[in-house]
């Protein structure tokens, strides 16, 4: 994967995907051992954020630092893309200083038309369409708290048709998982990623199946999901959304139809009372921050892969 560029799993390979997952968990337990892991020593990431984070920001800044890299925090407000400068000609500008670029934003189109100019590894840190570093942390997880082998196993997503969903069709699908999102009537995925979903999923064995019903949907599931229903940029619509969502939320009653060994995971931040209850975030919390800590450990594992000599 040296020198590719990271936007979407859909690009990726089955063995590809596994591989990141290995060098995730490797690297994971060399941190946790205190063991030395400098596979960026010398190496620059620019960080370019158009939309506020948390664990995207910390995971990236905090992973170049233990791979002996460093990262520079690039507002959208302080480039000159932000006065009208051509996405072009900052990802050529970029190519001439920087070993990589991670890029959290709102179009897709504009990740693809930076990776497109661009000399250096790009990596989508999140758009509107897509969260391809999320999703590949929670297979991680998943395979933490369930099991090695994904192949099989029922993921249930309750709630919007989010970048989330999307990830988490092409994840599943490239692992031949059976992945089923619960959503309003109205309220549908990305056609095309949808279709290249389903598509991925004829290969691996895995399925993907859009309903409206969360007990259809839950029932006999291995993997519970759910994120906010107000997406960033959505907020203004919170009230009127919140009616929409108001029966797709992860609580005790939805958790008695899953499997009994079921886990449950959660992107964050979770609004408490609205996508999941209080109840069900605390009793699966262990998974749900693993989830979190494991950001870093999959996002080194892309960067050393896409960055390294």
């Amino acid at each position: 994967m040296k020198g590719r560029d990271l936007l979407s799993i859909h690009d990726l390979t089955t063995e590809e995907v596994y591989k990141i997952l290995d060098v995730a968990k490797d690297l994971k337990a060399k941190q946790k051992a205190g063991i030395e892991h400098h596979l960026l020593k010398g190496k620059t990431l620019g960080m370019i954020f158009q939309k506020s984070s948390t664990r995207t920001r910390l995971s990236f800044e905090v992973g170049m630092y233990q791979l002996g890299g460093s990262a520079l925090f690039l507002s959208g407000h302080d480039l000159q893309i932000g006065r009208g400068e051509p996405i072009k000609d900052t990802a050529r500008v970029m190519s001439r200083y920087l070993d990589g670029v991670m890029i959290r934003t709102f179009a897709h189109s504009d990740v693809e038309e930076f990776a497109k100019y661009a000399d250096i590894p790009v990596i989508n840190g999140l758009t509107d369409l897509l969260h391809p570093c999320q999703v590949l942390t929670d297979l991680l997880t998943i395979q933490e708290h369930k099991s090695e082998q994904l192949k099989g196993l029922k993921l249930a997503y309750i709630g919007d048709c989010n970048n989330m969903v999307h990830s988490l069709m092409y994840g599943c699908a490239k692992v031949g998982m059976h992945f089923v999102v619960a959503t309003p009537k109205g309220c549908k995925p990305n056609a095309d990623v949808l279709a290249n979903a389903v598509e991925d999923a004829k290969k691996t064995g895995g399925s993907i199946t859009v309903v409206n019903d969360i007990y259809e949907a839950a029932k006999d599931a291995d993997v519970l999901y759910t994120d906010v229903w107000a997406s960033m940029g959505q907020e203004e619509e919170h009230e009127e959304r919140c009616k929409i969502f108001k029966d797709y939320q992860i609580n005790s009653k939805l958790m008695e139809v899953a499997a009994k060994s079921a886990i449950v995971l959660h992107c964050l931040p979770a609004h408490r009372g609205e996508e999941i209850s209080e109840e069900v975030l605390e009793k699966y919390q262990d998974v749900i921050f693993d989830e979190a800590e494991n950001r870093l450990h999959v996002q080194k594992a892309i960067m050393a892969l896409t960055m390294c000599e």
